[in-house]
Order: C-alpha cells, then sequence, then structure tokens
C-alpha cells in the first residue's frame, strides 16, 4: 500500500522560501552576504560552506513521492467492464499508463486530466479487488501501485436502471457463482420477485416497487450468508420497456393473471381477468388486494387468449398466450370522471421524475500546462449571426430518432467557465448513462435555427443516482466528423394510399449504450426518384468510437409530415464508411380486412392482412383507439395469427366508449431473441422491433 497523501510541491517550495528568511543565532550558518545588491536588485545569498545549514521549517515536512495513485472513484464495479471511473494521485505524465490487475488501460480509454486525474473505462476482469498501477510511458520508476485499489463485483444486473413502480425484468450475470433453486435475490432489502435460477451464474426476476435511488444486490444460497453489491440498480422515475408482459411455464392447467397501474405500479384492485375469446365460454375472475387473479382449470392447455379490464383504465388483452403467466400494466383514463376510482388523476406523463446531474468539462488538447486549449477542429464564425458552441447529449433508443437542437441556454462556448476544458451540466434519467457532445457552428438567426457539428466526445459508464451531483466527468472532444456513409433503398410496394417516399438516416450504435444522432444524417427522398443517397457529417469509427458501427435506416413514409401508411425497415449495420449500404427487407404495410374502414366495429372481431412476400411478423399490435384519444385498448397477437376474436367488454360494462374510434395495426419483426411467450412491453413498439410496418383506419363504435 502506498503512502499517504502528503503536502504538494508548492507547498515545499513556499514553506522553503518561509524556512529561508528565520532568523537563527549568530554563528549558525548566517549568511555573508545578505544586504549586497546584484544587478538584479535581489540579494545574493552565499552560504559559507564550513558552516551547519541553518535550522527552519522544511525538517518539520514529510517528503513527498513525486509519483502516487491515491484511489479510484468510483472504487468497484462489474466484472464486465465498461465503467467510467477516475484514478487520482500525482505526478501522471501526458503518457501516464494505467493496469487494473495485470490489464492495461487501451490508449483510447484513458484521458489524462492533468497530474493528479486520469480518466478511464475500467476493462474487464475477475470477481474480486485488483491492484491499480500507474507508469508514465516506459519509465519504471514512475511506476505506482495501489494494492486493492479496485473491487470487481462479482455479478451485475441488466438492465441496471428501472421505475420506481416495480415489473423490470433484469437478468443478473454471475462470474463464479454458484446459484441453485432457493437462491434468494433482494433489490434494497426488498425481495426480487418471480426468480428464476436458469443456471449457476444467470438469474432472472422482476423488481419490486421501490423509492427513487441507488441499490445493492443481495443473493443468498441455502445454508450460506448474504453477500452485497452495492449501488448495482438504480430505481428512478423512467420506463425501459423491460416490465411485465408474458412468462412462466407451458400453460397446463394453471394460470396467474396480475394487474398493475401503469403509472405508479400499484397493484390494480377488483379487476375483470377473462380468459377466452367469448364471454359465454370464457373464465372470469377478479383480481385480489394484490392485484393477483389465479385461475386452475382442466382446461388450460395449450393457449388462451387474457383481457385484463377494470373502469377508468384501459383494458389490454394478449392473445393467446401460451405460458402461465400474464403481468398487465394498464394506464388509468385520464378523465376527471375517474378520480375516485383510479386516483387523482396523474399530470401528463405520470410522476414526476427525479433527475440526476453530470457536471464536468469538454476538453480540446494543444493548450499549455496552465492553460487549456482553443477549439482547434471547430472553424471560425463566418458572421456575427454565428457563434462557436458545443451541446450536450444522451444516446437515443432508436436510430431513426430526429435530431433536436436543445436551447441556447444549455451551449457550452469557447467563452464557458473552466481549467483544463469547458464547463457543462447535464440533467438526464439515473443510472449508467453515456454521454457524447458536439460541437460545430449554430445560427440561430434564421428559421429553423442551423447547427453544423465539426467534433464529437464521448464517455461511457457514467454512474448517475436520482437527485445527486456526478461531477469531474470529462470528454475529449478529439474526433472530427470527416466521414460519409452511402445507401441504396428498395421500398415496399406502396398502396392506394402511400407510401409515397423514404425518409432515410445514418446513426452511429454505440454498443448497447444506444445511437448517436447527428443534425446532418437524415434525408427525404420520393419513392419514384430514389437514388443513391449520401451522408456526410460522421465520425470515424476509431479510439473512442472502436468497437461502434454505423447504422443505415430508412422508412416509407406517406406525405411531407412522414405520417402513416408507413414501413420501417431493419436498419443496416457497417463499419466501412466507403461501402454502399444495400436497403431492404421491408415489412408490408398491413390492411384492415374487418371492419371495413370507415364501416361499425363490433367490438369483437378484428381481420387484417399483409402482402405476400414480407418480411416475417413476430408480433401484431392493435390499439383501438376512442373517446378522441381518452382510451385506448392495447391487443398484442402472436406471429401467424391475422384474425382476432375479443370478447364483448361493453356487455359488462367496460371497454370503450361509443362514437369514432381509430384502429391501429403495427406489425412488427423483434429484435433476436424473441419468444412469444416471453414477450416483454418493449417488444409491442418500435424499440422493441428491427423492421415493423402500420397504418390507421377510421370506423366507429
Amino acid at each position: 500500500m502506498p503512502s499517504p497523501p502528503r503536502p504538494l510541491l508548492a507547498s515545499i517550495v513556499a514553506a522553503a522560501l518561509f524556512g529561508a528568511c528565520i532568523a537563527v543565532p549568530e554563528g549558525q550558518g548566517i549568511p555573508k552576504k545578505l544586504t549586497e545588491q546584484g544587478d538584479s536588485g535581489v540579494a545574493p545569498i552565499d552560504l559559507d560552506s564550513s558552516l551547519p545549514p541553518p535550522s527552519d521549517a522544511r525538517s518539520d515536512l514529510a517528503l513527498t513521492d513525486p509519483h502516487m495513485v491515491i484511489g479510484v472513484d468510483p472504487p468497484h464495479g462489474p466484472y464486465s467492464g465498461g465503467q467510467r471511473a477516475l484514478v487520482r494521485g500525482n505526478g501522471f505524465a501526458p503518457d501516464a499508463r494505467v493496469w487494473f490487475g495485470s490489464v492495461e488501460v487501451p490508449s483510447a480509454d484513458l484521458l489524462r486530466i492533468d497530474s493528479a486525474r486520469l480518466q478511464v473505462s475500467v476493462p474487464p476482469g475477475g470477481p474480486g479487488p485488483v491492484a491499480v498501477t500507474v507508469r508514465n510511458g516506459d519509465d519504471d520508476s514512475t511506476s505506482r501501485t495501489l494494492e486493492e485499489g479496485y473491487t470487481y463485483d462479482a455479478w451485475f444486473a441488466s438492465p441496471a436502471s428501472g421505475p420506481t413502480s416495480g415489473g423490470t425484468i433484469v437478468t443478473v450475470s454471475g462470474k463464479g457463482t454458484s446459484w441453485v433453486e432457493g437462491t434468494v435475490v433482494k433489490l434494497g432489502g426488498a425481495a426480487c420477485q418471480a426468480l428464476e435460477v436458469l443456471s449457476a451464474t444467470e438469474l432472472r426476476c422482476t423488481t419490486p416497487a421501490h423509492t427513487p435511488g441507488s441499490v445493492s444486490l443481495s443473493i443468498r444460497n441455502p445454508g450460506e450468508e448474504e453477500r452485497s453489491v452495492d449501488d448495482a440498480f438504480v430505481f428512478a422515475d423512467s420506463d425501459n420497456g423491460f416490465k411485465g408482459g408474458l412468462s412462466g411455464l407451458a400453460l397446463s392447467g394453471t394460470m396467474r393473471v396480475a394487474a398493475y397501474n401503469n403509472y405508479t405500479g400499484d397493484p390494480v384492485v377488483n379487476a375483470t381477468v377473462i380468459l377466452g375469446d367469448s364471454l359465454g365460454t370464457a373464465l372470469q375472475k377478479k383480481t385480489d388486494s394484490a392485484g393477483i387473479a389465479v385461475f386452475s382449470d382442466a382446461g388450460l392447455v395449450g393457449s388462451r387468449s387474457v383481457t385484463i379490464a377494470k373502469t377508468c383504465f384501459e383494458p389490454g388483452t394478449f392473445v393467446d398466450v401460451p405460458v402461465d403467466t400474464v403481468t398487465a400494466y394498464l394506464n388509468p383514463v385520464m378523465s376527471p370522471d375517474c378520480g375516485a376510482d383510479a386516483g387523482d388523476v396523474p399530470p401528463v406523463g405520470g410522476k414526476g421524475a427525479t433527475p440526476a446531474t453530470i457536471q464536468g468539462q469538454l476538453v480540446w488538447f494543444g493548450g499549455t500546462e496552465f492553460k487549456r486549449a482553443t477549439w482547434t477542429n471547430v472553424p471560425a464564425p463566418k458572421s456575427e449571426a454565428e457563434r462557436q458552441v458545443a451541446y450536450l447529449f444522451v444516446p437515443s433508443s432508436d436510430p431513426t430518432s430526429r435530431f433536436w437542437l436543445p436551447d441556447s441556454a444549455v451551449a457550452v462556448t469557447p467563452e464557458s467557465d473552466g481549467t483544463v476544458g469547458y464547463v457543462f451540466s447535464y440533467s438526464t434519467y439515473a443510472g449508467n448513462v453515456t454521454l457524447y457532445a458536439l460541437a460545430g457552428i449554430e445560427n440561430r438567426s434564421v428559421s429553423p435555427a442551423t447547427f453544423v457539428p465539426y467534433a464529437f466526445g464521448i464517455v461511457r459508464g457514467v454512474s448517475a443516482i436520482p437527485g445527486e451531483t456526478t461531477s469531474d466527468v470529462f470528454i475529449p472532444m478529439t474526433k472530427v466528423l470527416d466521414q460519409a456513409v452511402s445507401m441504396t433503398v428498395s421500398p415496399p410496394l406502396p398502396g392506394p394510399k402511400g407510401p409515397d417516399r423514404v425518409a432515410a438516416s445514418v446513426a452511429v450504435k454505440l454498443g448497447a449504450d444506444g445511437y448517436a444522432i447527428f443534425p446532418n444524417a437524415a434525408k427525404s427522398v420520393p419513392i419514384a426518384s430514389l437514388i443513391p443517397v449520401q451522408f456526410v457529417g460522421l465520425p470515424g469509427l476509431t479510439d473512442s468510437l472502436a468497437g461502434s458501427t454505423f447504422v443505415a435506416s430508412a422508412s416509407a413514409v406517406t406525405g411531407a409530415n412522414g405520417g402513416p401508411p408507413m414501413s420501417v425497415v431493419a436498419s443496416y449495420a457497417t463499419t466501412d464508411a466507403s461501402q454502399v449500404v444495400p436497403i431492404d427487407g421491408f415489412v408490408q404495410v398491413p390492411v384492415l380486412e374487418t371492419p371495413q374502414p370507415g364501416t361499425k366495429f363490433d367490438g369483437t372481431h378484428i381481420s387484417f392482412s399483409t402482402a405476400p412476400g414480407a418480411t416475417s411478423i413476430d408480433v401484431s399490435v392493435i390499439r383501438i383507439t376512442a373517446g378522441g384519444g381518452l382510451m385506448e385498448w392495447l391487443v398484442a397477437v402472436p406471429p401467424g395469427k391475422t384474425n382476432v376474436e375479443l370478447p364483448d367488454l361493453s356487455s359488462i360494462g367496460l371497454g370503450l366508449t361509443a362514437g369514432p374510434v381509430d384502429i391501429a395495426i403495427y406489425c412488427g419483426h423483434a429484435l433476436p431473441p424473441f419468444d412469444y411467450g416471453s414477450l416483454v412491453y418493449r417488444q409491442l413498439a418500435s424499440r422493441g422491433w428491427s423492421a415493423y410496418a402500420y397504418d390507421v383506419f377510421h370506423a366507429y363504435y
């Protein structure tokens, strides 16, 4: 273990100078020349070498190691690596190298902030503590090691964050573990529900409801002591889409249905659960105080449709469920008439979120030791209306997301405060966060405002806690946007309503963190005049983006607003910017057969079709909207099913309100792996699909 921190060199120098002015007894090292002035105007000091050295404050100061590793922040993380951490110490040179155990941090994952701080992306390692070593280049004399400076956690949860309402399906991955049936898993002291032991090193369970914050993940095998990993999961007011859906064993005589309020996570008590297509033959039961209804019947084999409904909640149906557990999240109807039944009507968007704050600096290189560098890779403005700016972003979950220019008030500029760089502050959702920054030229005197980026920077694995601030996060702005990607598109067959044009885009996939979206990487081209489409201003996939990919996407849309009928193709990934990317494999747009558009909907039967040759459809989703958008009935349909029978909810006082209805039909090709029996809510929307098509039809009820 190295010595504890000692005074910095500046303090020693100051103390030494002070000591040189302390009076000493006559004959004990008094300088011969104290008053003679040299040409510089400073009295020369000429000590008599025959006399003992003067006694001064320096004798009371401890010696300071010019090279030292003091600590790592945070001091632990998952064995899979990838977490951002700050190594603190002193004597770190520009060519400093870092090892976690015997594994060296790649130079692309290391950023020297100053002589006392190094920002790294922690490499993978084995569970347990490891030494952290820093050395300047190949100079062994500068090598210093902090024993047990970092600890690799033996297990981690994926995803590592979820809503406070609970219901997030998490997979716990371990290394060197021996989990068995009877193993108990807790998050923040509360038991993780519906626990499945997949293997000795893998568990799956559903998170409980919990207050916002970072919590420990505790695991106890039968007959053993409980062991915990701190800060392993973050409860935040957000929805990651992994909650709820279908799970369990093959349906064989018993089915368990749980209903929860999608906004609060509270059980939906006294909801009607219907097992079957028709009320005349279906099994019915009410949910109990825990929001659960359990059915036992010898006829429950193979598959059975499940509908959950209650006054003042939007109904939901899962068609032909092949497993024994359904976990449904119902949206409350946003009407004052429902205050007594569904609780006070929540504000739009549900509960207020508790954001986390990340503070740090954008760093350019080329400055002197005590002066930050200028924005060398961003050109100077050409007019008074232009200015150099930089903005922070979090990755999008959708590569086709539209780029939105942030408010000018949050811009980082060359005039921003900072020491080694330019200060930023960013509020975001909680969890393990990736941030990227774009710097360029902005002009807000035109409408719409323009922003042309020239430089890019990224930092991964930032731990963000609800209501707290994570400081000292540094983003190197080293990458220039000098790459181009071209694509050719083979659109789907247009129908009488459309689509009539292709909206194409390119994003950069940042591994599992999501997608970086760029302002100049989206175009709209008429289907009739499709030619290779080129996108410029993208970063090279080296250094901090090593392992990333360009993701080319295209949507066949209708009208200038890009609406339905619409077909969004599976994104195509490439690492070669010189390659022309072929985009094909569109899902054909579905057509509503029953009811016919513009006619009466009986509330029980819907059928649709797609053109031959369509990309395989893994799941279809029907959304029936009534009451001017006030209520929506969500229907999940398994692959191969195009004729859907629904129970007549109106006959029991539930379901849709009379009047116009919109029937939207989505056909999705799911991201692998996919199994309808393990369906989660994420797979009922575009973020869970690699390709999909949809259209909206009008009828009345």
